[in-house]
This record gives structure tokens, C-alpha cells and sequence, in this order.
């Protein structure tokens, strides 16, 4: 390869010890010029964002309880990250792709799956229970930091079909420790490829704490490594993270190159509802980020500005209150599955193997069907 076949390489951008943050922890405009000069987004998207966040909170919560009832088989909870998961998905542009991980439900009930479908891969159904293709969502990723070079590829081939198509990947800290991660950052920055890593840091890797993960001042200097661009923003502001991401998939698409964006935030719940966080965390810790809760500091704001009222925020309860009713009344509902349903989208072409295991299992199926209609 000549000097004049090498893609282009994206300028780092050094990012700052100190997040980015547009609403202070009071719910106050704050100014951010000495950070890459972000502006507070208008009252119209802070409104969209304050309603995702209070509709993903209460979805949440409906499907931790509903794992704790033994209708899902787990469920890892993202209470504290919604300004992330919101932040970052409202930013994305129709053409865009997403791709979450298993923590990451809240996302995908903000760009617009179904409930029920989302939790169709925590219930054990399917491995995926929506269509990625017409959601532009990748299935949640359960393998740390896989999905990385999944957005990756995708993007680096629709730029060469002349796409302006850009993906946001949603990681969490511990997810940076993986090989997967080095790849994808190193291809998505040596092919200039339109990708947006989003690094959720809520401080556990389940048990292990960030310090034991890395020495770097913060996740987001990792970047300048890779030659991409690096942003440190507060986990906590919907509105911060929501300008970073916005500004970091605009240049992407326009040829600037991947990002890496870490939002530092807090797991407010257990790992997963099997897990016992009391053996590695405080409650003092807890504390301390609870008063730093991402909806009640964007609700202040929208308040102290006549933005928002109570009738406004009853509404807001209203919506999801009747998404958690839904998802309750349909998960009731025993599934029914068609045996062969298992065997499908595993190869192309079924193996022997599996061909053998599908005929099993039809002839299970045919044994109890017939002791169940008396043996008739």
C-alpha cells in the first residue's frame, strides 16, 4: 500500500480528566467551552430525553420483577445508565445502526422494539427476538466486546457501497478489557471507519472494580493509542451525552473517522438479579450515586425553567405505566414454539448432527401429543 492508498487517520482528540457535563448535579446549565464547547440541546429533544429515560426506568423495574417471578431467566438491570442508553440512541439518525448488549433493553425500548421482543433473549425463546434489519439493531451481545467488530464491519462495508450509514456500540468498562475491543478500535481507526463506541463506565466489571481493569487516566485516553478521537462526558447528563454522541456520529458520517466516548455512570442494581452486590460494594458508594440520579437532575432543570410541570410528569408516568402493563399481561402468557424452531438460522444448511437432533425432537413432540390426546 502507497503513502496515497492509506486511509485517512482521524486527529485524536485528547480527551479531559474532568467529564463533560452541560446540567450540574444540582440540575443547573452548566458551562463546558474549556471541554470541546457543547451546547445544551433544545427543550424539545431535553423533553424527548427526560420521557425515554422515565419510560426505560419503569421498564426496568417490570422486568426485574418479573425475573425475581421466574418469567424471565435473568435479567440484569440497568437502573443509574439511563441518561447513557438514552443519551446515545436519540442520537442516532434513521440510517444509523445500534449495537447493544445485554444490558442495553433500555435501548432498544428507545429506538423503538418491541418490549416483549427485547426481553425474548433474557426469557430464553430466541436468541434475538426482534428483526434486526428493520430495527437497525444488532442482537444483544452477551459475549463481552463482540459487537465491536460486528459495527465494524457493517459500517466499513456500507461506506464502500456509499452509505452515510454510522453504528453506535454500546460497551461497558469491562468489555474494554477484552481482545475484542483492541480489534475493533484498531480496524475501526486504520479503515476510517463511521463508528461510535460508547463506553457505559458504571465502575464493575460485576465484581471488579475499574482500577484493577486499567492504569489509563481515563477510558476515553485509550483512543489517542488508536488514533481516533477520545470524549469523557458524565454518564449522569442525558443532555451531555446525548451533544457528544451527536457531534461524534456527525463527523463519522461526514468521513471523520470513529470515536470512543466514555460515559462515566453507575450500576445502581445488582449485576444480574443472581447477583449479591453487597460482597464487593458499599452502601455508602450506592449513596453517592444515588444522589446523582440522571432523571432527577434533568427534571429539575426542565422544572427550574418552566419546561415541565406535574401534569406533565403524571403523563410522562402515565406512558409507562402502560408499557410495564403490557409487558406484564403478554409475558403471562405461556410461549408457544414450534419444535423445528429450534434447528432454524443455526447453518445455512443443517449438519447431520442436527438433522439428527431435529428428528428427535419432532418424534418427542409426536409421543407427547399423543399421550396427551388420550392415545388416540
Amino acid at each position: 500500500m502507497t503513502t496515497s492508498d492509506a486511509p485517512p487517520v482521524a486527529a485524536p482528540f485528547l480527551p479531559s480528566l474532568e467529564p463533560i457535563r452541560l446540567i450540574d448535579e444540582e440540575g443547573r446549565r452548566t458551562a463546558d467551552s474549556a471541554r470541546g464547547g457543547f451546547d445544551l440541546p433544545g427543550p424539545d429533544t431535553l423533553l424527548a430525553l427526560l420521557r425515554a429515560m422515565v419510560v426505560g426506568r419503569r421498564f426496568d423495574a417490570q422486568a426485574g420483577a418479573l425475573a425475581k417471578q421466574g418469567r424471565l431467566a435473568v435479567y440484569p438491570s440497568s437502573r443509574g445508565q439511563e441518561a447513557c442508553q438514552v443519551g446515545g440512541v436519540l442520537a442516532l439518525a434513521e440510517q444509523d445502526w445500534l449495537f447493544p448488549t445485554y444490558r442495553d433493553c433500555v435501548s432498544l425500548v428507545t429506538r423503538g422494539v418491541d418490549p416483549v421482543e427485547v426481553l425474548t433473549l433474557l426469557r430464553g425463546d430466541w436468541h434475538c427476538g426482534y428483526d434486526p434489519k428493520t430495527h437497525r439493531c444488532a442482537p444483544q451481545c452477551t459475549p463481552l466486546a463482540t459487537n465491536a467488530s460486528h459495527a465494524v464491519g457493517l459500517t466499513y462495508a456500507a461506506r464502500r457501497k456509499g452509505s452515510d450509514t454510522a453504528a453506535l456500540v454500546l460497551m461497558g468498562d469491562g468489555a474494554t478489557s477484552e481482545g475484542d475491543a483492541h480489534e475493533a478500535y484498531n480496524f475501526a481507526a486504520v479503515w476510517n471507519a463511521p463508528v461510535v463506541f460508547l463506553v457505559q463506565n458504571n465502575q464493575w466489571a460485576i465484581s471488579v472494580p475499574l482500577h484493577r481493569q486499567t492504569a489509563a487516566p481515563t477510558l476515553a485516553h485509550k483512543a489517542v493509542g488508536y488514533g481516533m478521537r477520545g470524549y469523557h462526558v458524565d454518564g449522569n447528563d442525558a443532555a451531555a451525552v446525548h451533544a457528544v454522541v451527536s457531534r461524534a456520529l456527525a463527523a463519522a458520517r461526514a468521513g471523520g473517522g470513529p470515536a470512543l466516548i466514555e460515559a462515566r455512570t453507575y450500576r445502581m442494581e445488582p449485576h444480574t438479579n443472581s447477583d449479591a452486590p453487597q460482597r464487593y460494594r458499599d452502601d455508602a458508594e450506592v449513596e453517592h450515586w444515588r444522589r446523582r440520579d440522571p432523571l432527577a437532575r434533568l427534571e429539575a432543570l426542565l422544572r427550574s425553567e418552566d419546561r415541565i410541570d406535574d401534569a406533565r410528569m403524571a403523563e410522562f408516568g402515565a406512558r409507562a405505566d402502560r408499557l410495564a402493563e403490557s409487558v406484564r399481561e403478554r409475558l403471562a402468557r405461556p410461549p408457544r414454539r414450534a419444535a423445528d424452531e429450534l434447528f432454524a438460522h443455526v447453518y445455512a444448511e443443517p449438519t447431520p448432527q442436527l438433522r439428527r437432533q431435529r428428528e428427535a425432537v419432532r418424534a418427542a413432540r409426536a409421543r407427547a401429543d399423543h399421550v396427551g390426546n388420550g392415545g388416540r
